[in-house]
């Protein structure tokens, strides 16, 4: 029996760890991923300030998996019907058991302009890009423009914030121009109002130029367009204004129910899915909810398995319908923090000693990545004390 897993993101990685324990020897276990690497991409904004941390937010999926077998390929089409999915190298895979985890991708709502002119925020080599723009920009006191205020706009806005402040001489230099563009009411849409208000005042406590309402619809190499207003000059600009499926789901985020379950053994987790969750509730494209989904989707795919072994005309498993309970949520803001933890949120020493224990936390619970661990951990326990 062939087990397959497409994508080593939060869901796949997580999702593989769950399986190479529970699955019988007897079935093969693969994973299919682009570049072989695991991308700690919650925490890229960090190599804004901190480029030297690149080597410890990738790591080979051979450092993070004991069982599975790795297979370095990009996938560009998955098949529920005939359970097969294809390589860009030609090749095919059949599977009986299948998980799409193939992330999403960057998406700038057709505005070919603003894709050729903007930087996304979605891999290293693009957090290593946005920082030389910055530095470029800092030093001509230029503006630099964040396209996009969800929690990865914000972290950006803050990080570049936190940077300008290190670089600049306060004793008669201005510093650069960070303008956040939100076209949603207000930063951080679709978090409670508290949340909100609190972290726009971390944004303008730190000098972001935060607007909001501004729908951006356009950009030239030096201007962008935002509806009914007046265009901005710009030196430099990152967009993270939203995500798409991948090219293997035909550029969509699959809807699927609490099952996660896209046919009857084809799953689709993390952000290449829009999932409901068994409480009728629409679960955010986050790290936290494709590593919760990955743990509810790992005892499925086990009922499955265990399945082949039952009578011929035996009625299929039912399988376990998965609710999203989030822990909390927190958003950095150059070396300060907001934290949501129930019905409280938190800001000052509070929400930076949150900050200081989870960015560690899952790195600890992959496995593999001790060392980088505590290096990391190391540093934010200096940011929560600062």
């Amino acid at each position: 029996m062939n087990v397959a897993i497409f994508g080593g993101g939060y869901a796949g990685v997580t999702l593989a760890r769950r399986l190479e324990r529970r699955l019988p020897d007897a079935v093969d276990l693969v994973l299919v991923d682009e570049t072989g690497t695991h991308v700690v991409r919650h925490e890229l904004h960090r190599l804004l300030r901190r480029p030297s941390l690149s080597e410890d937010l990738e790591i080979p999926l051979q450092d993070l998996l004991e069982r599975p077998s790795i297979r370095e390929a990009r996938v560009t089409a998955v098949d529920p019907e005939r359970r097969v999915a294809e390589l860009a190298d030609g090749d095919t895979i059949e599977y009986d058991v299948g998980a799409v985890c193939l992330g999403a991708e960057t998406t700038y709502f057709g505005m070919d302009d603003v894709a050729q002119h903007a930087t996304p925020m979605w891999t290293l080599d693009d957090a290593l890009a946005v920082r030389e723009t910055f530095l470029e920009v800092l030093d001509r006191n230029g503006t630099f423009v964040v396209g996009g205020a969800g929690l990865t706009g914000i972290q950006v806005a803050g990080e570049l914030a936190a940077l300008a402040e290190a670089e600049t001489d306060t004793a008669g230099d201005r510093g650069p121009r960070i303008l956040l563009l939100e076209q949603q009411s207000a930063v951080a849409p679709g978090f409670r109002d508290d949340f909100q208000t609190a972290v726009r005042s971390a944004l303008e406590d730190y000098g972001v130029d935060v607007r909001t309402e501004a729908t951006v619809t356009g950009a030239t190499a030096d201007r962008i367009e935002i509806a009914e207003s007046e265009p901005i000059d710009y030196d430099g600009v990152v967009w993270t204004g939203g995500i798409t499926g991948p090219e293997a789901l035909d550029g969509q985020r699959r809807r699927v129910r609490s099952t996660l379950c896209l046919d009857g053994d084809t799953f689709v987790l993390g952000d290449a899915a829009q999932v409901v969750d068994a409480e009728g509730r629409a679960v955010p494209a986050s790290a936290q909810a494709a590593i919760r989904e990955a743990e509810a989707v790992a005892g499925n795919v086990e009922r499955l398995v265990e399945h082949t072994d039952d009578p011929p005309g035996s009625f299929a498993p039912r399988l376990e319908p998965f609710t999203f309970e989030p822990a909390g949520w927190m958003v950095s803001v150059g070396d300060e923090a907001v934290a949501q933890v129930g019905p409280t949120v938190l800001t000052g020493p509070a929400a930076k000693t949150i900050k200081a224990t989870v960015g560690a936390g899952y790195r600890s619970s992959i496995g593999g990545l001790r060392e980088a661990a505590d290096r990391l951990s190391d540093e934010f326990r200096r940011e929560a004390r600062s």
